[in-house]
């Protein structure tokens, strides 16, 4: 496979166009290693371009060594076994390494231009102060060798983990840190989330014969390699060196590349409804486990084709996928998104491989292609990336390809009850929480996660559903190959919607205020109406929806906007509506007249939807006794 020439000038012409919007910085990563799989360790070399495209001069640089978080007294190590609720893949596993189990990457050399430079490693950081400044707008070259030894697998990266995977190779290069209008982004590594330059990879990695190479680009000589790689009727012609083969791979502007390699991979592919690729690795059976061994085995056979379904559900629900192929790859931890490909555990039954293999792939739309500051707003990432897969779980569900999971009527419920658990227990922090420096994992993982999904969910009940799914389309297409803030989010959002939304973003975001209504009235008139009496409680001010429900089965919606919003959402449903006077933030009482005599009224709900985050719902129906 050749390089795709007209993919790069495409991709890169969408980030040149970004920068007129705002100015990103751009490089490209020339990267060779040879393994010693006999030590687990390789020696790395890498020429880096960097442009700076900023306005700015700057006179450091900082690269990420990540593999030196795998240490006894590291930062990881203390804040995991320092925090209330460690992680429990990890907990106290570092601080128990041996020298031989932990991981390193040890810079030997980095040159500038030419010109040597004096660097500093500070941990997961290595501090470059240049013998020269990079003016704006122009571009240097920097290129490093370095030694690195592989930890034993503890949370992400590693070799040898529980499922048997050899080498799940994620945060395995010196990375250069993000600078970006908000300055250096050198965060130390401790487990948590990411942030890089978007460029392109060439990577070449010499390795053992007999292993088999899974990575997130396009692979430059499968006939050299095979193992799958090659189309029926290619001649394969293995080029072996000193027991070793290399593999060659490129990656088109992407801010990351992983890949994994084991002995016992199994390769499967398909071709896609799209026209790309999707390749397959997995482990062969466990001949230990031989009846759940033909589970596992089944269920990635079947894998293929769902995923060809839920990727054609993708593309026209939340953006067309850019790249030529994509890799769903065993890599023993969970999971975990890179570009182009995904490494996940491979143990597990069909209806829990497609979940997994699901949300690693929609990490495509919400952090490799709308590349947000992870670290700084976690939740446009994993909260948006949780929501996208429950609706396409729902689909792939209502389509009957999901073996265990049924249709549910409000498939979101699960994550109003975390977010209200949470909540309650005191233990909740803004989302506006550095994602490094939550107090515990649980908040952390809450907001992140399931708040993140309410958000998106409670802006359909602000805008209208139809209007989000707009609105999450236009702001793919808008940000794609970009690092968009949540203004940048908000402002796509109003202006698909023709309303005003920073106030939504703001409370949700940046403080704990709860949203609270009740009904605490239904008051009979002389005039044959009622008047119905509607309680704030909670500090966050939303537009109110209410469902009045008559004795003889008929409906009708009454729908009070906040007046922070400026405008209304438009109808949803046949069911006749009655728009209401604004009401304000300031207002603790919503009053509105039926015009039923309380004794024709069988039930008002507010939120009947169930969209709306009420944090305690007792109040929110009344009924008729």
């Amino acid at each position: 496979m050749k390089i795709r020439l007209s993919l790069l000038f495409l991709l890169a012409g969408s980030t040149l166009f970004a920068q007129a919007d705002r100015w990103q910085q751009r490089i490209s990563y020339l990267m060779n290693i040879d393994m010693d799989v006999s030590k687990h360790q390789y020696q790395g070399a890498q020429k880096v371009v960097y442009s700076n495209n900023s306005p700015d001069t700057l006179y450091q640089v900082f690269w990420h060594l990540y593999f030196n978080a795998f240490k006894p007294g590291s930062m990881m190590d203390v804040r995991s076994r320092n925090i209330a609720d460690p992680d429990r893949r990890v907990g106290s596993r570092i601080a128990a390494l041996k020298p031989e189990e932990q991981g390193f990457i040890k810079v030997k050399t980095l040159k500038m231009n030419g010109k040597d430079q004096v660097f500093e490693t500070n941990e997961t950081i290595l501090e470059v102060n240049l013998s020269q400044p990079i003016l704006p707008y122009s571009t240097a070259t920097f290129e490093m060798n370095w030694d690195a030894q592989v930890p034993k697998q503890i949370r992400r990266s590693g070799r040898d983990n529980a499922e048997g995977i050899s080498y799940s190779m994620a945060q395995w290069y010196p990375k250069m840190c993000e600078y970006d209008y908000q300055g250096w982004h050198s965060n130390p590594y401790v487990g948590r989330e990411f942030y890089g330059v978007w460029g392109d990879f060439d990577v070449r990695i010499s390795i053992d014969e007999k292993f088999v190479v899974a990575a997130g680009g396009y692979l430059q000589n499968p006939l050299e390699v095979g193992s799958g790689y090659e189309n029926p009727g290619d001649k394969v012609e293995k080029k072996v060196r000193d027991g070793k083969m290399q593999w060659h791979f490129i990656a088109p502007n992407v801010h990351d590349f992983v890949w994994a390699a084991d002995p016992d991979y199994l390769h499967d592919k398909i071709k896609a409804d799209d026209g790309t690729i999707m390749h397959f690795f997995y482990q062969k059976r466990d001949e230990k486990d031989k009846e759940r061994g033909l589970v596992y085995e089944k269920a990635w056979k079947k894998l293929p084709s769902v995923m060809n379904r839920a990727r054609t559900f993708m593309n026209t629900n939340f953006g067309k996928y850019p790249y030529q192929e994509y890799y769903f790859i065993q890599g023993g931890d969970g999971g975990m998104e890179y570009p182009m490909a995904t490494l996940i555990t491979g143990k597990s039954d069909l209806d829990d491989l497609i979940g997994v293999s699901v949300h690693e792939q929609l990490h495509t739309w919400y952090q490799m292609l709308l590349g947000s500051n992870e670290s700084l707003y976690a939740w446009m990432d994993e909260g948006f990336t949780s929501w996208a897969e429950t609706l396409t779980l729902e689909q792939l569900a209502k389509e009957g390809l999901m073996e265990e999971r049924e249709v549910s009527k409000n498939p979101f419920k699960d994550d109003y009850r975390g977010y209200r658990k949470l909540h309650l227990s005191g233990k909740a922090e803004p989302m506006s929480t550095h994602a490094d420096h939550y107090q515990t994992n649980r908040a952390y993982s809450t907001n992140a996660y399931v708040k993140g999904a309410v958000m998106a969910n409670q802006l359909g009940y602000i805008v209208g559903d139809e209007v989000l799914m707009r609105g999450m389309r236009r702001y793919f297409e808008t940000w794609k190959f970009k690092h968009p803030n949540p203004n940048d989010f908000i402002r796509i959002l109003e202006k698909e919607s023709g309303l005003e939304l920073d106030w939504y973003k703001e409370e949700w975001v940046n403080t704990l205020n709860i949203i609270d209504y009740g009904i605490v009235g239904v008051n009979e008139n002389a005039s044959d109406t009622c008047t119905v009496v509607i309680q704030k409680s909670g500090l966050m001010a939303m537009p109110v929806e209410v469902m009045l429900t008559l004795k003889d089965g008929s409906q009708h919606l009454y729908y009070a906007p906040l007046e922070s919003m400026r405008g209304l959402k438009p109808a949803e449903t046949s069911v006749p509506r009655t728009v209401l006077p604004d009401h304000r933030w300031v207002d603790n009482l919503i009053f509105f007249d039926a015009p039923f005599p309380k004794a024709q009224i069988r039930k008002i709900e507010i939120d009947p939807t169930q969209r709306l985050a009420d944090m305690d719902m007792a109040d929110n129906v009344w009924e008729q006794e």
